[in-house]
C-alpha cells in the first residue's frame, strides 16, 4: 500500500473548490493506493470551509492567515501532511482543476515506470477541449502535446504535479521566498539542476481554463497608479520575487534586465502588446511544428 497526500489552497471559489474535491474522490478507491487530503484555508468567506466539512470530513483543514495565496499555502499544507506522516508523495492540486477519470491510476502507473524518482506532471486542457492550458513546460515554455507516453519537460505549473518521496527528500519544499507565483517553477528548474527527471504524462489528465493572460498591471486599459500597485502585489509580479527567481535561474544579468522591462512594461504596457504579439506567432508556428511531428511519427 502506497500513501500519498494531496495538497490545495483554497480562497473563495467554493463550487469550484467542491468540484475539484468530487472529482477527487470519485476516484477512489485506487488499488494499492490511499490518499490524505491536506486543504489550506486562506481565509475563505463563502463558505467553502463549512462546505468541505460537510461533504468531505476527511480532509484535513488548515487555517491559513489569509495572506498566503497559492505558493505559501501549499507550503502550509505540504508542511502539515509531512508532520502527519512519511508519505510516499505528494499530489499538488490546484482547487480550479478538475481531474479526468483514472488520473490516479495513470499517475501511478507513471511512478512505477519511472521508479519513484521523477517529478510527474498533468497537463490541463479548457473547458471546450480546444487548448492545452497548463501542464509541463518546454525550455521555450510550450507545453508539449500529449503522445502517449511520457513526455520529458524542463518545468511546470503546480495544478496537477505528483512530488516522490525520492524528490522531496533531495528538494525539500516549496521556497517560502514566493508568495503566490513563480514558486513552481521554482521547484522544478531546482529538480532539472539537482539532476532529477520532470515527466508529463502522454494524455491530458484534467479540466482547467486558462486565466486571463493580460493582468491588470500591464492592462493599458487600467489606470497608471491602479497598474503600479497591481504590479506589487503578491498575484501581480511583485519585482523583487521576479528578481530572486531570475538571478537564481538564468544569472544576475538577466534578472537586473527584466527588473528594468517588468517596470517599463507596466508603464508604457501598448508597447508590450505589440512585442507580444510577435511572441505568439512565433509560438503558434512552434505548435504547428509539433503538432506535424506528432503526425509524422503515426
Amino acid at each position: 500500500m502506497k500513501y500519498w497526500a494531496v495538497l490545495l489552497t483554497v480562497f473563495n471559489r467554493k463550487e469550484k473548490t467542491l468540484q475539484c474535491l468530487s472529482r477527487l474522490f470519485d476516484q477512489l478507491p485506487v488499488e494499492d493506493l490511499q490518499i490524505d487530503v491536506f486543504l489550506t484555508d486562506d481565509g475563505c468567506t463563502d463558505g467553502t470551509v463549512e462546505a468541505v466539512e460537510n461533504l468531505f470530513p476527511s480532509v484535513h483543514i488548515l487555517e491559513g492567515s489569509g495572506d498566503l495565496f497559492w505558493n505559501r499555502g501549499m507550503l502550509m499544507a505540504w508542511k502539515a501532511a509531512a508532520d502527519a506522516r512519511d508519505y510516499d508523495a505528494y499530489l499538488w492540486l490546484n482547487d480550479d482543476t478538475f481531474l479526468y477519470e483514472e488520473t490516479l491510476t495513470s499517475l501511478q502507473r507513471a511512478v512505477k515506470d519511472t521508479e519513484g524518482k521523477a517529478i510527474i506532471v498533468g497537463a490541463t486542457e479548457d473547458a471546450n477541449h480546444s487548448k492545452l492550458t497548463y501542464g509541463g513546460r518546454l525550455r521555450e515554455g510550450v507545453i508539449p502535446i500529449s503522445t502517449g507516453e511520457l513526455m520529458p519537460v524542463d518545468y511546470f505549473n503546480g495544478n496537477i504535479v505528483l512530488v516522490p518521496q525520492f524528490v522531496f527528500r533531495q528538494l525539500g519544499y516549496l521556497d517560502d521566498y514566493f508568495t503566490h507565483s513563480k514558486g513552481d517553477y521554482d521547484y522544478g528548474l531546482r529538480a532539472k539542476k539537482a539532476g532529477l527527471q520532470i515527466y508529463q504524462i502522454g494524455k491530458v489528465l484534467g479540466e482547467c481554463d486558462e486565466h486571463p493572460t493580460l493582468d491588470k498591471w500591464c492592462n493599458p486599459a487600467v489606470p497608471f497608479l491602479k497598474r503600479w500597485n497591481m504590479l506589487h502585489r503578491p498575484n501581480g509580479m511583485p519585482p523583487h520575487e521576479s528578481f530572486y527567481f531570475e538571478r537564481r535561474h538564468y544569472g544576475f544579468a538577466v534578472a537586473c534586465f527584466h527588473y528594468l522591462t517588468v517596470h517599463l512594461r507596466c508603464m508604457f504596457p501598448k508597447l508590450w502588446i505589440i512585442v507580444g504579439k510577435s511572441r505568439v506567432t512565433q509560438s503558434e508556428n512552434q505548435l504547428e511544428e509539433q503538432v506535424v511531428a506528432c503526425r509524422n511519427r503515426t
